[in-house]
């Protein structure tokens, strides 16, 4: 049981990511992107450890 639960959360949360970047493209193609958004969305596309990691609690 907890298994199908694991995949049903995952699924749903696969599905909140997609939406959330469906509203971002969105967003951007609307207002356009400034510097700020070029360096967040670098900085998810590398696997740098950052000081947001360790707020976060993802000490590697």
């Amino acid at each position: 049981m907890a298994s199908s639960r694991n995949h049903q959360e995952a699924h749903g949360i696969g599905q909140i990511e997609e939406q959330l970047q469906q509203q971002a493209d969105a967003a951007k193609a609307i207002q356009g992107s400034n510097e700020t958004d070029r360096e967040i969305a670098e900085a998810v596309k590398s696997d740098k450890h950052t000081s947001l990691d360790e707020i976060a609690g993802n000490k590697e």
